[in-house]
């Protein structure tokens, strides 16, 4: 199954064109954003866990990232309510349910073989986010290569009308491309307007003006990644 398999070019879907699929387990949909493979699968989608469903135990040899956007998710014997950032290593393992539902955010294999640190982030702890410049900022992850070549992820709050590209930010998108998920408020490029739950993927190279919206925004936001997927063979790759 290839679905926006095509990582140099542009790829989004807005928060009213979310057309959820049922999983090969009872009681999980998702919508399926980019993916590469079937049961097996490079992917990134959103998922929405039923209250009492849950997935059989499975390992994660490409590694799964998560952001809980509402309800709670649990792993093993840990809750995660909405606002838990994840990082779960390849090779890691879990039995992941939901008693009350959940809607995650969900990318797996795309992490490197290198890595291997568990990351937990309450993004809604006040003590996880710092002042950068004159932007509010929760900082989620950073690969160990150079900053102008690495994986990028945060959360970052935008005041109303506040262009999202600052010149740092802009640099990282044109090296190695950027992802956005609009978490709160909404996002204005051109005549478009992005509401909560928008997604978007900006290839290596993007130049573009994006702004928040009446009521400001918090996004998700990846850089750095996309340019090390170009080229590279991501066939035969886990379904969620």
């Amino acid at each position: 199954m290839l679905i926006n398999a095509d990582f140099s070019c542009r790829a989004e879907l807005p928060a009213e064109e979310h057309q959820w699929v049922k999983s090969p387990q009872g009681g999980v949909e998702r919508v399926m954003l980019d993916r590469v493979g079937a049961e097996k699968a490079r992917a990134t989608s959103f998922v929405c866990y039923a209250p009492n469903s849950h997935f059989p135990h499975h390992q994660h040899p490409g590694g799964e990232e998560i952001l809980v956007l509402s309800g709670t998710f649990s792993a093993d014997d840990t809750h995660y309510p909405a606002g838990w950032y994840l990082r779960n290593p390849p090779e890691s393992s879990h039995t992941p349910f939901s008693d009350e539902g959940a809607v995650i955010f969900v990318k797996l294999r795309q992490m490197s073989s290198s890595e291997d640190r568990h990351v937990a982030i309450d993004t809604y702890d006040s003590a996880n986010w710092q002042r950068v410049v004159d932007r509010d900022v929760c900082p989620l992850y950073s690969s160990e290569s150079s900053i102008n070549n690495s994986e990028q992820v945060s959360l970052q709050r935008l005041q109303v009308d506040e262009v999202l590209f600052t010149d740092d930010l802009l640099a990282q998108t044109l090296i190695g491309g950027a992802e956005l998920l609009v978490v709160k408020g909404s996002l204005i490029e051109g005549d478009q307007t992005y509401l909560k739950d928008s997604w978007i993927r900006m290839p290596v190279g993007t130049l573009t003006t994006i702004k928040a919206g009446a009521t400001g925004a918090t996004i998700y936001i990846k850089t750095g990644h996309l340019a090390q997927i170009i080229g590279a063979d991501v066939e035969g790759l886990e379904v969620r």
